[in-house]
């Protein structure tokens, strides 16, 4: 960030005075030289055209008393009688009176163009000011930071130090600079009333020192103190140019304590929206287990003398998977929250393709030991540097959802293959794969997708479970180890879900996975 220009934007320095000087010994020296061959009026013409030549480096008054004694110079030196300051003729007198009033004149009107060239270099150098501070309050997220920058800026204005009130929050106030108590108490008044205070002002004129605010839209966010001592003849011009720069230190402050709310109420809407959807998108996955879970544990226990043999059976393997459900919605849950924190150091070694994807097929077969789940990973990959119970937890929601959503009897299928310098890892199924609208915000966090036919699964078939984290939780993973996560919908119908991972120099230099 570019700090505001600390010099004092102000007029330029006095022109030095040798360079008038110059001119009029040039001009003497000329006249000097061509008085024999010029008459009068000529003489005369290059003495009005020194004069106006001096007065581009010469004060006004200088140049007024300098015409009139050139005029007695040249009265002296070229009017007949010569060499004395008495007049003979009319004429003459009348070109000496002509002389000295045009120059006169040009000298003034000089010195009213040099003024004016200075006051225009002056407000385009605050205009510059301002529009430096201003683009440098705009790129910082922290305007209290460029405070002591504005400090400087206005005391360079008056030549006196600064002392400055910031509105950090309704009950404290940052102070910068040292000020007596009353300027204290000055500035309090100031920045709660936004209203400025000192000559010029309307308020408090007998002040020597402007207390100006730093005025937001809706209110004061500070204000400055600015001691006059230094200041001979305080113009109204320059206290317009400091209660500009304060003006957009106020309307800074107030844009970032506004964004500062503003983002504070989108957190605290986002939390209370997650926590209503986590609420809703659990209550009743997590409901349901447990009355099933309660239903089966009371029949055991209050009926057990009862049940024959088989039905006990039943209401322990009842028992048993939905407590399973229960805890993969739950895993799912908090491995979301948990690789949603910022910094999080995941615990990476050297793993085997092949062993990822036999523990994700052990897990499969031991719960669903009826369905067709297939695994083909390509020979000589390279060793991943992973986190293998993440991998494994992604592989496993995977390929859990291809054997709800893909169809009781559609085959499942896993494959690990190098591709272009990548490692991907799909699950493949046949199933009526997902509707175009849902096919992004199947990996939004509890969100459940349709899928692309209404006869996905038939009548008969379990319900649907899941807090509809399962997919979330799997591109968090993939996405926490540099990867990506994405859905290619196949051609003969179903979905194939397609993790890539890097390969890193340091992996393709690691020894082969044994096949």
């Amino acid at each position: 960030m570019t700090p505001p220009d600390a010099t004092p934007p102000s007029s330029p320095p006095p022109p030095s005075r040798w360079p008038g000087a110059l001119v009029w010994a040039l001009a003497w020296l000329a006249m000097g030289v061509m008085h024999p061959v010029l008459d009068l009026a000529n003489l005369a013409m290059m003495l009005v055209l020194a004069s106006a030549l001096a007065a581009l480096w010469l004060p006004p008054a200088m140049c007024l008393a300098g015409c009139a004694l050139a005029v007695l110079a040249f009265n002296f030196a070229f009017v007949p009688p010569r060499f004395t300051f008495s007049v003979d003729l009319h004429q003459h007198a009348l070109l000496l009176t002509t002389m000295l009033s045009v120059s006169w004149i040009v000298a003034l009107l000089m010195a009213r163009q040099r003024r004016l060239a200075e006051a225009e270099h002056l407000l385009a150098q605050r205009a510059r000011q301002l529009q430096d501070f201003g683009a440098t309050l705009r790129d910082t997220d922290d305007p209290r930071s460029l405070a002591s920058e504005l400090q400087a800026a206005l005391a360079s204005l008056v030549g006196s130090p600064v002392a400055m009130l910031l509105r950090d929050r309704p009950d404290a106030d940052t102070r910068l600079g040292e000020a007596s108590s009353d300027g204290w108490q000055g500035l309090g008044m100031s920045l709660r009333h936004s209203q400025a205070m000192g000559p010029g002002t309307g308020r408090h004129e007998e002040q020597a020192a402007w207390y100006l605010p730093m005025r937001g839209r809706q209110a004061g966010l500070g204000a400055a103190l600015l001691p006059l001592q230094a200041q001979p003849e305080p113009t109204p011009q320059l206290r317009a140019h400091a209660q500009a720069l304060c003006d957009q230190m106020g309307l800074a402050l107030e844009r970032a304590d506004t964004t500062q709310a503003a983002t504070a109420a989108r957190e605290q809407a986002r939390a209370h929206a997650l926590r209503n959807t986590l609420l809703a998108a659990i209550s009743h996955d997590y409901r349901t287990p447990l009355a099933t879970i309660l239903g089966a544990a009371s029949s055991l226990h209050d009926q057990a003398d009862r049940l024959s043999n088989e039905q006990r059976q039943r209401l322990a393997a009842t028992i048993i998977d939905e407590a399973v459900q229960l805890g993969r919605i739950t895993d799912n849950t908090l491995q979301l929250a948990r690789l949603d924190t910022p910094g999080l150091a995941l615990h990476l070694d050297w793993e085997s393709a092949e062993e990822i994807v036999g523990t994700v097929l052990r897990r499969t077969r031991q719960r669903q030991p009826d369905r067709s789940v297939k695994a083909r990973v390509q020979p000589g990959l390279p060793l991943l540097r992973v986190d293998a119970v993440l991998l494994v937890q992604m592989l496993d929601n995977l390929v859990d959802n291809a054997l709800k959503y893909g169809g009781n009897n559609a085959p499942v299928e896993m494959a690990v293959t190098l591709e272009t310098g990548q490692i991907r890892l799909a699950v493949l199924d046949r199933g009526p794969g997902i509707a175009p609208e849902w096919r992004e915000r199947v990996f939004d966090a509890f969100q459940r997708g349709d899928t692309g036919s209404t006869n996905a699964q038939p009548a008969d078939a379990p319900a649907r479970r899941g807090a509809g984290v399962g997919l979330a939780v799997c591109r968090t993973i993939a996405r926490a180890h540099g990867g990506e996560l994405t859905l290619r919908m196949r051609q003969r119908g179903g979905c194939s879900f397609e993790c890539t991972l890097p390969v890193t120099a340091a992996q393709a230099d690691a020894p082969e996975a044994v096949p």
